[in-house]
């Protein structure tokens, strides 16, 4: 149980620790794959690297994902061996946790650099990026550019938003202001109409006369036109 033992956990440590070289080098490779290379190679970058990238990017993990079900397969053989004591659990479960760190490790590289491609073909179908292989615009519009570009355009976006804020908060001040005005102004008549309570009285005799002329004449018209009416039907 020992020699097996031993052998087989010697073998799970080296894995592990090729495992975790392989995993910094397939995430180096997965942000260069997706964001064109570093400034140097910018105004050199063309169709070919990207896929040179993906390419690179594709083999890493293929080659790591054998790596871990070897690893997973040298796990369940240790297993698989008699053992006893709590030292022996220890150490089974430990490359166990191990394992599946590698494991979440390598399926979050795989999501970043996915969600990378997919915002990189987002921009291109949007104008951003390229409209054929070998034209002007893909051979001079790097992915740096790409995202300048949309940086660009949220910048503008954000500049129209804060102009119209800007706009509504004019004229909710103007229109508090006219609320004032006229506030004041009520405010004004009110004041006039207690101080002076003879023109107050005076208007409202003046409103009661016009109420009775108008009843007046009205009663008038009403009788003219029953006269008029049994003067015709006479």
């Amino acid at each position: 149980m020992g020699t097996e033992w031993d052998t087989l956990r010697k073998q799970a440590r080296h894995l592990e620790n090729d495992i975790d070289m392989k995993l910094i080098a397939f995430n180096k490779v997965g942000v260069g794959a997706a964001s064109g290379g570093g400034p140097s190679a910018a105004a050199s970058t063309t169709d070919t690297s990207p896929l040179l990238g993906d390419h690179v990017f594709d083999s890493l993990s293929l080659e790591i994902e054998q790596m871990l079900d070897q690893l997973s397969n040298i796990n369940e053989k240790m297993s698989e061996i008699p053992n006893s004591g709590a030292a022996v659990m220890h150490v089974l479960q430990r490359h166990r946790e191990i394992l599946h760190g590698y494991r979440q490790e390598y399926l979050k590289i795989q999501a970043n650099h996915t969600t990378r491609m997919e915002r990189e073909e987002l921009l291109r179908g949007s104008g951003l990026g390229t409209s054929s292989v070998g034209s002007p615009s893909t051979s001079g519009l790097s992915r740096r550019d790409m995202y300048l570009k949309e940086n660009t355009h949220l910048h503008s976006s954000s500049s129209l938003v804060n102009d119209q804020i800007s706009i509504a908060m004019e004229t909710k001040e103007h229109l508090t202001s006219q609320r004032q005005h006229l506030k004041r102004f009520q405010t004004r008549m009110h004041d006039i109409s207690n101080r002076f309570p003879l023109i107050s009285s005076l208007i409202q005799r003046i409103n009661i006369r016009k109420r009775r002329e108008s009843l007046i004449i009205g009663g008038v018209i009403a009788v003219c036109t029953i006269l008029l009416l049994l003067y015709a039907f006479h």
